[in-house]
Order: structure tokens, then sequence, then C-alpha cells
């Protein structure tokens, strides 16, 4: 279920029915549940772990440095819940002190060129549409609609049904 052309290092660690597309990297520290989906071209890297059955589309880049001037290489986190649907380009951040971590909830819908950076919480059953960002210790509760083109500031709390219209 690796396609022969993606780099999948020795130490990652890759539950069952994992299926890993052509070109993808996925590095040393990272852990990937039961009947997840990896796309063509996406790179997965840092602490990073990822829940069951997710499906993450071509091109996402999940783990990598957070998007800080304050970040200077600490071990820092990401942790990915279960059935999330990730789709194209879409980046993901870990926390950036040490062993902070940001965390998404289950069943996410996060479509394309959707951003969640450093030190973020996202909750779970949420829907953010294209080019959705979250900056740095955003906290977004359960069953919120982010409009397409939106942008959270940093800090901001989006609570529990929240909706955002687009721009």
């Amino acid at each position: 279920m690796i396609h022969p052309t993606a780099i999948v290092s020795k130490k990652a660690k890759l539950d069952t029915d994992v299926s890993v597309g052509p070109y993808a990297i996925v590095g040393d520290h990272v852990a990937i549940g039961k009947g997840t989906v990896i796309g063509a071209l996406c790179v997965i890297d840092g602490y990073t772990s990822i829940g069951n059955s997710c499906e993450i589309f071509t091109g996402a880049v999940l783990g990598s440095k957070p998007q800080d001037l304050k970040y200077k290489g600490e071990k820092v986190f990401l942790e990915i819940g279960q059935g999330n649907i990730i789709r194209e380009y879409c980046t993901f951040n870990p926390a950036t002190h040490e062993g902070a971590k940001t965390v998404v909830g289950d069943h996410n819908l996060f479509m394309a060129y959707s951003h969640v950076a450093h030190d973020c919480i996202i909750g779970s059953h949420c829907v953010i549409a294209n080019n959705g960002t979250c900056a740095g210790h955003v906290t977004i509760e359960d069953k919120v609609v982010i409009g397409g083109m939106s942008a959270i500031h940093q800090f901001v709390r989006i609570g529990t049904l929240s909706i955002i219209g687009g721009c």
C-alpha cells in the first residue's frame, strides 16, 4: 500500500491498511492510524500523529516547522484525530514551545489550501472552506463552519456552532 516512489522512514509507525501515494514523504517521528490514505506529493514530518481513517489529498504538508520566529527547534507536536478529510495543499504546523501541541479533533473537513498554524486547537465536526486560515493560538470549538478565504486572527476563540462568512 506504499507507492514505490514514496519515501517512508523506517522509524515511522504506520498501522494496517495505510496507503501512501506517489512521491509522498513520511518522516521519522510520524505515526499514522489504520486505514488512513496519504495522497501523492504529501509531506508528513515532525512529531506528527494522524488517527484512523483520515484522507489526506495531494500536496498537503503536515508537521513541518512552525511559522513563528520564537520557535528555536524545540520538540513540538501535531496531533490529528480520526476521520478527517484534508484536501489538496493544506498546511498544518505543530506548536512552538517544548512539549506543546497543535490539536485537530475528529471528522473535520479542511478544504483546499486551508492552514492551521502553530498552537491551534480545532474541535470536531468542523468545516474550514478553501483558503480558510487559522493563525497561531486559535481555538475553534466543535461544529464550526469557516467560510472560504476567511482568516482567523491569532489568539481568537470561535465558539461551538459558529459560522464565519466567506472572505
